[in-house]
């Protein structure tokens, strides 16, 4: 059997760049992917204060630490802080509200 591929979530580097479609702010972001399972990506991704619009792609994601909130078309929106699991759907149009630098893991 393999050994097995150890990562501190809550401390792993990453490497920050502008934000794309930011409303508010000069938000940054960064991704770290920790591998696949059978073709789905597991990573890292943090974003720092401020306003970005997304359109979103199939994700199941859980808050590590952080805190802000996503606002989807229909109203909905979901408060965001550690431990909180949401599902994304595909072509999902969100705004995302960050006041403290957000950072989950994601499976996409």
């Amino acid at each position: 059997m393999p050994n097995p591929v150890t990562s501190d979530v809550f401390t792993l580097p990453l490497d920050h760049e502008p934000a794309g479609q930011v409303v508010e702010g000069e938000p940054r972001t960064a991704t770290h992917v920790l591998g696949e399972i059978n073709g789905t990506e597991v990573g890292i991704w943090e974003l720092t204060e401020g306003v970005v619009r997304d359109t979103e792609v199939e994700e199941i994601f859980v808050v590590l630490t952080g805190s802000g909130r996503v606002a989807f078309e229909d109203g909905t929106t979901i408060h965001l802080s550690p431990g909180r699991c949401v599902r994304l759907r595909e072509g999902q149009r969100t705004v995302w509200t960050i006041t403290e630098t957000l950072r989950k893991i994601y499976i996409a």
